[in-house]
């Protein structure tokens, strides 16, 4: 078997590979389609390998895999035109517009089409993400702690948002580094008004609330030999309390078993709607390569799983992109104004080491995977910066205001700019990735 470093590499360069070829292809069928001649298609840079030539346009498999280009007749500002209709230059502008915004298209469609494909044949997500944002567990010493937040306090209102649900919780704390957040929370009966402000935590330095999710424990195995087995604990059986405390989550069971350091804990257990306790005296055990306090159980985690038709499956894709696209644009306008961190940004090795972790997981999160990325290649190609398309396009725009084309001179200055730019970009993700790789924390 591969390293794992070799292994994200070779997955990055399909997964990028795959994703640039996609983005090409929309400027190479945009151009054929206006009558633009087409000099080259290539899959991938550098020395042709082989390939062959039709009409115009040479087809071709070059030496590096990472994408490809094209080529296009009269698309250099620097080369003598004289409005030949078969030039890039020599089209209208708005055909301009169209054959350069055809690539990030491609892409956001990519995104779609990949998830709905996912969705008409596995959908699948935590169940939690649809249950209401009952909190099972507060971290102490959390922002959700200081907020005064309890466990199994029912969150009514989050920020303008009625009655979330926990998949609306997830999107909306990471995003919310430092700011105050109202919270209306129902506890015994009771509609308590509080607010939260997450802090940053974790390598990405994303917004943290130190709560967890209300999700009942119910023992999915347990181990033999271990003390729960001696007892008589069985799969199916639902832990509810810890010493004489209600708990709401296996979190709260297992932070029980840290502090009782060895000491006998008395649990309360639910079998067929009958409680009854029982006592057990952790053992200190490797589990998940660290040892620790255990008694030999492995709790529920269920997911929701199931085939969404066509339309439903689209419909769920559509949504999700859109959501994702103004969660980015949240995210950058957020770095820009310094109230989020830019570690939260990844480059070429951060992109590698979540392609290779997705790859391992399998299919399914590779291809969730692989769509947010299309989507962020999109929506970043669209970006009104000089030498990329979002730049040709804002070009495009001020010459149709203007009604006549830029000079050379301010044209060559503004690619100039991009690629300053873009240089810089590159060695500050570059060097974010490699801080979060050795420090993460």
């Amino acid at each position: 078997m591969l390293p794992n470093y070799l292994t994200d590499a070779v997955v990055v360069a399909i997964v990028l590979g795959v994703m640039i070829l996609v983005h090409e292809l929309g400027h190479f069928l945009a151009a054929k389609g206006f009558g633009v001649r087409v000099r080259i298609f290539s899959i991938g840079f550098g020395k042709r390998l082989f390939g062959f030539k039709r009409g115009d346009t040479d087809y071709r498999v070059s030496a590096l895999p990472l994408g490809g280009y094209v080529k296009m007749a009269g698309d250099d500002p620097r080369e003598s035109h004289e409005g030949d209709p078969g030039e890039f230059l020599g089209r209208p502008r708005w055909q301009r517009f169209v054959i350069v915004a055809m690539g990030p298209t491609m892409n956001v469609l990519m995104a779609v089409v990949l998830l709905s494909g996912l969705y008409r044949y596995h959908f699948q997500k935590p169940a939690i993400e649809e249950q209401p944002a009952r909190v099972g567990d507060v971290e102490p010493g959390s922002p959700a702690a200081r907020a005064g937040v309890l466990s199994g306090d029912l969150i009514v209102r989050l920020d303008g948002i009625v009655n979330p649900k926990w998949q609306d919780v997830i999107a909306k704390i990471p995003l919310s580094v430092g700011e105050t957040i109202q919270l209306e929370v129902v506890r015994d009966g009771r509609h308590l008004d509080l607010t939260i402000t997450p802090k940053a935590e974790g390598r990405d330095e994303m917004g943290y609330a130190g709560w967890i999710p209300y999700l009942p424990a119910f023992i999915e195995s347990v181990s033999p030999e271990m003390p729960a087995a001696q007892a008589g604990l069985q799969p199916g059986d639902q832990v509810v309390g810890v010493d004489g405390k209600k708990v709401y989550d296996s979190v709260a069971i297992v932070r029980a078993l840290q502090s009782a350091d060895g000491k006998p804990v008395e649990f309360a257990v639910k079998r067929q709607g009958k409680e009854f306790r029982v006592r057990l005296r952790p053992v200190y055990s490797a589990a998940g390569g660290q040892k620790k306090w255990r008694i030999g159980v492995a709790f529920e985690f269920p997911f929701v799983v199931r085939q969404l038709p066509w339309r439903q499956a689209i419909t769920v894709s559509v949504e999700e992109n859109w959501n994702n696209s103004l969660m980015t644009f949240d995210v950058l306008g957020k770095i820009l104004t310094r109230r989020m961190s830019a570690r939260s940004l990844s480059g070429p090795i951060g992109i590698a080491q979540l392609s290779g972790e997705m790859y391992r997981a399998g299919i399914d999160p590779l291809l969730k995977l692989v769509s947010a990325i299309s989507l962020q290649l999109g929506i970043f190609n669209l970006l009104p910066i000089p030498i990329l398309d979002g730049g040709v396009i804002l070009l495009l725009l001020i010459e149709s205001v203007m009604r006549r084309d830029l000079s050379l001179a301010v044209k060559e200055r503004v690619v100039q700019v991009g690629m300053v730019f873009l240089l810089l970009l590159a060695v500050f993700v570059m060097y974010n990735d490699i801080v979060k790789t050795f420090r993460p924390y």
